[in-house]
């Protein structure tokens, strides 16, 4: 999928409900070594609303300005994909709901404005039934299918240009 030396893929993945993330994290980290990726930076943060923010600044690096033309004074170059992993239980209130809905806008605008592929697998689910449907099962695992997502886009915005 990648061509020799380069493919950065970033992984921004939320600790709470630590047991699903674990499950997709190691499933989209596994997709993307298998496909050649160089470099896979996983940033580990609190929560699913502490995502936007670390994702916002690894868009921005290796890219100067509002031109986002590559940049190099550490010879960074810029992230070919960014995923972000999470799972958002709903409760009795509607406090997650707010959360995946501020992610969900938030990761939209930072893809257009920076133009990487965002990939979303911050979950909402009603229970952790469905957690382990979708984190658990090897053959549905999320993380899996936003890797390949993400594989997906890189091809797509290097025909580009």
């Amino acid at each position: 999928m990648f061509r020799a030396g380069e493919g950065r893929v970033a992984i921004v993945a939320s600790q709470y409900n630590g047991r699903y993330v674990e499950a997709m994290l190691a499933a989209a980290k596994v997709e993307l070594e298998g496909a050649g990726a160089k470099e896979v930076q996983v940033v580990r943060v609190p929560g699913a609303y502490e995502i936007p923010v670390v994702v916002t600044r690894l868009a921005r690096a290796g890219r100067a300005g509002p031109s986002l033309k590559p940049r190099s004074p550490r010879g960074e170059r810029p992230f070919s994909a960014i995923i972000c992993l999470g799972v958002i239980l709903r409760g009795e209130t509607v406090h997650a709901a707010h959360i995946g809905e501020a992610v969900s806008r938030a990761l939209m605008k930072i893809q257009l404005r920076y133009e990487v592929p965002v990939i979303h697998e911050v979950l909402l689910l009603e229970n952790e039934e469905q957690a382990r449907a979708r984190c658990l099962d090897p053959k549905h695992n999320r993380g899996r299918e936003a890797a390949q997502t993400a594989l997906a886009m890189v091809q797509v915005m290097a025909k580009l240009g």
